[in-house]
């Protein structure tokens, strides 16, 4: 069976490694701990990654400038 799958494993690696990355590297900078721990040990082939990084950090970016827009 995995013989026959390798390459959809090798795909899979080569697309989720790099989200992976980028997703990890900017909680870290964020310090936002329980979303490493997540992003680390659940494998979602980067949907969870891709929500993250488009979804997730713009919204507390926006968030952020929402505040200061009020002072």
């Amino acid at each position: 069976l995995l013989d026959k799958n390798i390459w959809f494993l090798v795909l899979a690696a080569l697309w989720t490694l790099p989200w992976k990355g980028v997703a990890l590297w900017k909680a870290v900078q964020r310090g936002e701990k329980k979303w490493f721990v997540a992003l680390l040990v659940i494998n979602t082939l980067a949907i969870l990654e891709i929500y993250y990084i488009f979804v997730w950090t713009k919204r507390k970016e926006n968030h952020h400038l929402e505040v200061f827009k009020r002072v």
